[in-house]
């Protein structure tokens, strides 16, 4: 990995680093830490603290990171094995400092790097600039592992003490004033463990399902947008009655919530309802939602009397453009699943379980309604998930260009924050270049099963021509 041609620039994407660990052998991770504590040294920063998920290699990674940055004079407060929500929490503590070694979502064989500076997250160019650095390090330098081989399979801390402090931080800020029966999946991720806690301190009912880290991920990757993996869920929520069941991602900044009817609730219909409880306590202020988010959510916050706001995707953006609002921003969320409160609650953060305690929350309000029934006010939507299409060989920018030019035919409003999205009366499309890969994310959604085909149609119809193989892999999406 000496040259710069075989360099795996990949990996330093728009939001974090992230990578097969095949790719991210030991040298690169010190390459990497040694230019991440450059970029922490030049903002004259002193503490850190370090987290890391349940992945197999997370502990050696983490370790070789805190010894690089401890070489550098920077005091490194280790966390051991957490969620993301839990680093950023004890980030606090150390200026607003923390690196957390996580893939997030991703399936095992994968592992990475997100990090807060000053209590923001980093900017796409200091992912890239870190990217730079890492290669120039590697190019000047002779690798010396810095700790003992063994601890290429180190086993996993949980440090109590930082999983109390969060507790406590949490269990100040919610109230249940009745108890519920919550199953609570953790997808063998580093966030189960502490959340099975939190919910049984809150007086909960708890049946708690694969709440123990394991970086093997026996059943399938930590990823709960995917329906097949809360199957498990499902069955638990059925078998035991439960008010709600909570689905959290690898490393807990996730979530997805299902009803006591075991379905599976869109992000848009729980941003709806985000929405509702925010603009309740403070009437008038923003909501802040990204551009795979539907209609439906952009009109449910305006007939609340609230500012609708769309951004970009990416969590660090959101996160960003919630601590940059002065307030005036009282939620934001992703279509991802990424939730963040900023209503003079919270932490200011994307956390999965604060998230759902939140519904849950609110749920208690209304003793003799349930789950579903106060969300029967959001009907549901139908749309196809995020799919990925092969660029064929085209270059991006060039497809997006011609389908703005052509949108003009179709009475469509064109919104160009992210990618080509076009908002019809009944549902909208929209269509992006990805960020790390030869391909596009389309995403349709519409009031009804004929709308949603019709959109599709649309968009396949304005490449039909040119671009025939695009236009095909478009109406195969689902």
């Amino acid at each position: 990995m000496n040259s710069f041609n075989n360099f795996p620039f990949q990996i330093f994407r728009a939001y974090d680093i992230r990578g097969k660990v095949d790719l991210m052998r030991p040298e690169l991770i010190q390459a990497i830490g040694y230019a991440l504590s450059i970029q922490y040294v030049a903002q004259g920063q002193k503490k850190l603290s370090l987290g890391y998920d349940a992945r197999l290699t997370s502990p050696y990674y983490a370790q070789m990171i805190s010894q690089i940055f401890t070489a550098q004079g920077i005091q490194v407060t280790e966390i051991g094995c957490c969620s993301t929500p839990q680093l950023y929490f004890a980030a606090r503590h150390t200026d607003g400092n923390g690196i957390m070694v996580t893939a997030s979502h991703n399936p095992k064989t994968d592992n990475g790097i997100k990090w807060v500076l000053q209590s923001e997250p980093p900017s796409p160019e200091m992912i890239q600039a870190v990217g730079q650095k890492a290669a120039e390090y590697l190019q000047s330098h002779s690798f010396e592992s810095p700790v003992n081989d063994q601890t290429v399979i180190a086993k996993h801390q949980i440090k109590l003490e930082f999983c109390l402090s969060y507790q406590k931080a949490v269990l100040d800020d919610i109230y249940l004033n009745r108890p519920l029966k919550v199953v609570i999946d953790g997808l063998n991720g580093s966030a189960g463990f502490c959340a099975n806690l939190i919910l049984k301190k809150l007086g909960c009912e708890v049946v708690a399902i694969r709440c123990n880290a394991d970086g093997n991920f026996p059943d399938h990757a930590p990823d709960p947008s995917q329906a097949t993996h809360l199957e498990l869920l499902r069955q638990n929520v059925l078998n035991h009655q439960a008010d709600i069941g909570i689905a959290l991602d690898g490393d807990g900044d996730r979530v997805v919530l299902l009803d006591e009817h075991a379905h599976i609730i869109s992000p848009d219909r729980l941003l709806a309802l985000f929405a509702q409880i925010c603009l309740k306590d403070h009437p008038q202020h923003e909501i802040v939602f990204d551009v795979k988010c539907s209609s439906m959510v952009r009109q449910a916050v305006e007939k609340l009397g609230g500012q609708a706001k769309m951004i970009r995707t990416g969590s660090s953006f959101l996160r960003k453009y919630m601590s940059q609002s002065k307030g005036q921003a009282v939620f934001g969320g992703e279509y991802a699943g990424h939730y963040v409160f900023n209503d003079g609650r919270g932490m200011g953060y994307d956390d999965g379980l604060y998230a759902a305690l939140r519904v849950m929350e609110y749920m208690c309000l209304f003793p003799k309604a349930t789950l579903s029934e106060i969300l029967a006010h959001y009907p549901e939507r139908f749309y196809t998930e995020d799919t990925y299409i092969s660029t064929h060989q085209t270059d991006p920018k060039i497809v997006l260009n011609e389908i703005e030019q052509m949108s003009d035919n179709f009475g469509a409003e064109l919104s160009k924050i992210d990618g080509v999205r076009l908002d019809f009366e009944h549902g909208f499309g929209i269509i992006r270049a990805s960020n790390t890969g030869e391909y596009f994310t389309v995403r349709f959604d519409a009031d009804c099963p004929i709308r949603l085909d019709e959109i599709r149609q649309t968009f396949a119809s304005m490449l039909s021509d040119r671009y025939p193989m695009i236009a095909q892999d478009i109406l195969r999406a689902h």
